[in-house]
């Protein structure tokens, strides 16, 4: 049961890399077909992602009221009903709309299925497999790649978008079929009083042949009088220890996106303004397919590294801790950065190997450091009864600068340039790396039964 539970959460991982990163082979058929203006691709690129910051926060905390099985049932229902949208959408405004429910479905997922598997899951490799799970964003992002290609060569129609996103719905429904079988989260039912619930809900999660153990009690923790009164936003706010992960949580996690998505999305682009690489803007139906198919190996092959760089976080995340490895990881983006500007002042060979290797390097260490360990340490620094809001709070505001980055990005490469703005980046990448410094708790290896009361204690220097 735990294999099966920690198989259908890198489900919605999966689906989430595979539709982001399949409209960026989509979107230059979708803006042919709708004849798109620049502000309504652009709207088009960040309508997902704003889908997932207003999930996040919707829907996320709502696993706290009424249940983890609850949501992630429900969040995979959602996302299926949106996704035929989006492929049958007749109209703009009906694609936009179908976009923004599909991530605000997506965006619940961030704080469900980390809790789902986080609270059925041994300490001790826990952070492996919530990481690995996440990891399958990645493989799912080259997959959408992948995917797309393999339909433009197959069909070369206009339609071909819609096929893109088609071929994901047979596999979501049998994913939300899947989700009906697990049973309830020991954790929150404990958090709710339902003692006897959780027992059963502990031998369904255990279930082996032998039985082993053939019975289980549990034994109630005991709770503060205050803990009742702690409601809403404010709950994350109403201790010392609370607001520090809170900030821990949140505004690492927003830095990073700020260079994550700037760089992933608008990689072709800052590629072409500094290596001088010129494409003829496509006049036909034909120029579009040819365009698209080279820029899609070329991402499928930046991706790679993505993988390369999850794979690296999860053989270090439970043996060196998440701290090292995110304010590492932040410092190592800032590293891969500044080599990429530094190409704006060589030239020649140099120039190319700079750009080249500041963005592989910079690639590798996100995924091993920051954006890998914002997502598992949000999902473990709240006690249970406010987990489900504090995570998905977390990716809400982290998606803020997501969503900032898909609309200011071009503007800022026309009007400051390619050096310029990715200076600015390296400064966000350590403050990262300061700010995760500053507020860290180490939680590797620590039971999720101690963040109950809060014992966790902040670390003071790097464990």
């Amino acid at each position: 049961m735990q294999w099966r539970i920690w198989f259908l959460a890198t489900a919605g991982k999966f689906f989430e890399g595979m539709v982001v990163f399949m409209m960026g082979v989509a979107l230059p058929l979708i803006a042919f077909e709708f004849k798109l203006n620049p502000v309504e691709k652009g709207t088009v690129g960040a309508a997902s992602l704003f889908g997932i910051l207003i999930g996040a926060t919707a829907l996320g905390g709502l696993a706290d009221r009424f249940g983890r099985k609850q949501m992630f049932i429900a969040e995979m229902i959602l996302f299926t009903v949106f996704l035929i949208g989006v492929a049958l959408s007749p109209s703009f405004p009906v694609l936009i709309l179908c976009l923004v429910g599909m991530g605000a479905a997506l965006g619940c997922d961030y704080p469900t299925a980390h809790m789902v598997i986080s609270e059925s899951i041994p300490s001790y490799c826990r952070g492996r497999l919530v990481l690995s799970a996440f990891g399958f964003q990645a493989v799912g992002a080259l997959a959408g790649t992948v995917v797309g290609l393999l339909i433009l060569n197959s069909e070369r129609q206009l339609c071909d978008w819609r096929l893109m996103f088609a071929s994901v719905i047979v596999p979501a429904i049998l994913v939300c079929i899947g989700r009906f079988s697990i049973p309830q989260s020991a954790h929150w039912l404990m958090e709710k009083g339902e003692v006897d619930l959780a027992e059963r809900a502990v031998v369904d999660l255990l279930r082996r042949e032998p039985p082993y153990p053939v019975v289980v009690k549990l034994l109630e923790p005991g709770k503060s009088p205050d803990e009742k009164k702690e409601l809403g936003y404010g709950a994350l706010l109403a201790k010392k220890k609370r607001r520090r992960a809170t900030i821990l949580a949140s505004i690492p996690w927003f830095l990073q996106d700020l260079g994550t998505y700037g760089i992933g999305i608008f990689t072709p682009i800052i590629l072409t303004t500094t290596i001088g690489v010129k494409n003829s803007a496509a006049r036909n139906l034909a120029e579009i397919f040819h365009n698209t198919t080279n820029s899609a190996r070329g991402a499928a092959l930046i991706d790679a590294l993505l993988i390369v760089g999850i794979l690296a976080a999860v053989f270090l995340v439970d043996k060196v801790g998440r701290m090292r490895l995110q304010i590492a990881g932040f410092i190592g983006c800032a590293l891969g950065l500044f080599l990429a500007a530094m190409s704006g002042f060589a030239g020649g060979a140099t120039r190319m190997v700079l750009i080249f290797a500041g963005f592989m390097l910079f690639n590798f260490m996100t995924n091993m450091g920051p954006n890998a360990m914002t997502y598992l340490i949000a999902g473990e620094v709240f006690p249970t009864r406010v987990r489900g809001l504090g995570a998905g709070f977390a990716a809400s505001f982290a998606k803020i600068g997501a969503v900032m980055t898909a609309f200011l990005f071009p503007i800022l490469l026309k009007d400051i340039h390619t050096t310029a703005l990715l200076m600015i980046l390296v400064v966000t990448s350590l403050l990262g790396a300061f700010i995760t410094w500053r507020f860290q708790i180490e939680t590797t290896g620590v039971n999720l039964e101690k963040l109950e009361s809060d014992e966790v204690q902040p670390s003071t220097s790097i464990p």
